[in-house]
């Protein structure tokens, strides 16, 4: 990023509050060092194993003058991520861009082993706390009459994923299509809703989720030729922030995968 680039974007991002869900590693906590990094004012919301990066992240964009909090949240919980967004509130006095990065596969399950419990596992976490957020987060985005939504979707939306992982694959289709209605529904308002749709992006998700040999044979079918990095999806998110950049984009779900997927 150039000079000039970074400059605009700090102009613009310096007062505005930003609160990135799932933020404690891989694609989320890349947008919000970026966020801090171009001086927003960021709230990191995290669970489980997180704590120790999160604090280290939050020490870092202090470090440089720049202002954030963390905020510890079960998302498969609705009181608490309401509670989540009312807390970013309350501490910075404002909400600005709220990025719905929180989710998680859960665990690969093929047809024959999929029960109620875990679809209300994947959906909770991926589905309905995007809404949950959205919601909780509408009278401030109203009342400020101006507001960004930036949803996290996943190319599993568009091609149904691999094996196993059909429910997850499911729940990132809600959040794509989502996306698109809130963005027609609450564009008299001055919200903005659009969403990022990652590739296979090589973090602790993929870690977790898939082998070495699934990877680097989705790798060789890449055009780019390689798996993309978490801050390949950084300049995406602060891109959609921006009202100089991307004012008048809204509705959109932008792919993100060194060609895997072209739309």
């Amino acid at each position: 990023m150039s000079e000039k680039q970074t400059d605009l974007l700090r102009a613009e991002l310096a007062e505005k509050v930003v609160l990135v869900t799932g933020g404690g590693s891989g694609i989320g906590a890349a947008v919000a060092e970026a966020f801090g990094r171009h001086g927003a004012k960021i709230a990191i919301h995290y669970y489980g194993s997180d704590e120790q990066s999160v604090a280290e992240m939050v020490g870092k964009i202090r470090s440089c003058g720049g202002e954030a909090i963390s905020l510890q949240a079960d998302f498969t919980s609705n009181q608490a991520v309401a509670e989540t967004i009312s807390r970013t509130a309350a501490h910075f006095g404002r909400l600005d861009v709220l990025v719905n990065n929180a989710g998680s596969m859960v665990a690969r399950r093929k047809l024959e082993d999929v029960d109620d419990v875990f679809i209300d596992q994947v959906f909770d976490l991926n589905a309905r706390s995007v809404v949950v957020a959205c919601r909780a987060a509408l009278p401030l985005f109203s009342r400020q009459k101006s507001g960004c939504i930036i949803n996290v979707s996943s190319i599993s939306a568009r091609t149904g994923g691999s094996p196993g992982s059909s429910i997850y694959s499911a729940s990132k289709a809600f959040v794509s299509t989502l996306t698109r209605s809130l963005a027609r529904e609450l564009a008299d308002r001055n919200i903005r809703v659009n969403a990022i749709s990652p590739g296979t992006i090589d973090t602790a998700f993929h870690a977790q989720f898939s082998s070495r040999e699934k990877l680097e044979k989705t790798r060789t079918g890449i055009p780019l030729q390689r798996l993309g990095d978490a801050t390949d999806c950084a300049g995406t998110a602060l891109y959609l922030s921006c009202e100089s950049l991307s004012g008048y984009v809204t509705g959109q779900v932008l792919e993100i995968n060194g060609g895997q997927l072209m739309a």
